[in-house]
């Protein structure tokens, strides 16, 4: 059950000042992260706005971390200081692109707010109301150039990605090119299924089979699950999971504009998002402006690790040259 212990990880894991970057090449504008805060039904979510000091129209980026309590910068409260998403957000400014990054609903700064005492009803909706708000938030601002915004998403991030691009309420800021790293392939349950059938023993199987129907037909599910598996569903957090598990990946897939430039990655190492899996998602975004990058030993967190090992997660490395050239390849579309 080792590869399903790290996916239990992964899934279950007014302006106050802003700093200047003090490396820049002569000759080229300064970036500043700036902290700022919007709101999003009631509740105040804080994040980081990557910006060039003259304050030019630029390209711009919303940036939406992986899963669980995973902040703006992609640290997690299990795997510790990961920072992946800070160092993301310094790619693309060396790209020329701004971008914002937010602490979503139960991380860093933003906390629970008005779900402090009822965090059971923090579902999927309430995260992919955090996106839109976010979304429009950048899409205002001076430096951000409102016809190239773009959404970067890492994990389960993918699914609120693919909403935004998928919206169409006039209200709702139009995504010019979404990046997808390492998405969900299916519905949340489903994938779960696939790895207890991969990894656990007979009765295993048949317990979580019983259990996704329950949860599905009854929305409850048993007060009991054998080898951890209470610590993906369990009576506290079943209507999040009865909600996050509604949402079929391959139906936003399908509904994201025509002609959309989107970036796809998988990896080889990634139990999460290996290349096979990942084919059924690839399939659905065929009509887009689809770029598919087969990684070769990067982990989760889009480092170099074939081992994809939580442990390795916080080491602080670089993000791997595989997707860093990627990256170069899909920011100008």
């Amino acid at each position: 059950m080792k590869s399903l212990a790290v996916l239990v990880v992964s899934l279950v894991m007014v302006i106050a000042g802003c700093s200047s970057d003090t490396q820049q090449d002569a000759g080229q504008p300064a970036w500043t992260d700036e902290e700022v805060t919007f709101e999003a039904d009631g509740l105040t979510l804080h994040g980081t706005y990557r910006h060039r000091e003259d304050g030019g129209p630029a390209p711009a980026a919303l940036l939406i971390s992986e899963s669980g309590n995973t902040d703006r910068n992609g640290d997690n409260q299990v795997a510790g200081p990961i920072g992946n998403m800070r160092q993301l957000a310094e790619l693309l400014s060396d790209r020329g692109v701004a971008s914002l990054r937010y602490d979503k609903v139960g991380t860093g700064r933003t906390g629970l707010g008005p779900f402090q005492n009822k965090p059971q009803d923090v579902v999927s909706t309430v995260y992919t109301a955090g996106a839109t708000s976010a979304l429009a938030f950048l899409a205002g601002r001076p430096a951000s150039d409102p016809a190239r915004l773009s959404v970067y998403a890492l994990g389960e991030g993918t699914v609120h990605a693919m909403s935004l691009a998928a919206a169409d309420a006039p209200d709702t800021p139009k995504v010019h090119s979404l990046a997808l790293f390492q998405p969900l392939p299916g519905r949340y349950l489903d994938i779960i299924t696939n790895r207890v059938t991969a990894d656990g023993s007979p009765e295993t199987v048949a317990a979580w089979r019983a259990a996704v129907e329950e949860i599905r037909t009854r929305g409850t599910v048993p007060a009991t699950l054998p080898d951890g598996l209470g610590s993906i569903v369990n009576p506290g957090n079943v209507r999040a999971v009865v909600e996050t598990d509604k949402i079929d990946p391959l139906a936003l897939a399908a509904a994201v504009p025509a002609g959309t430039p989107v970036l796809l990655t998988c990896s080889d190492a990634d139990t999460q998002a290996r290349c096979d899996a990942v084919r059924p998602l690839v399939d659905a975004l065929r009509h887009t402006a689809l770029t598919v990058v087969e990684l070769e030993g990067v982990s989760h967190v889009l480092r170099d690790d074939p081992s994809d090992s939580i442990a390795n997660y916080a080491k602080q490395d670089p993000l791997s040259t595989q997707v860093v050239t990627a990256l170069d390849g899909f920011v100008g579309k």
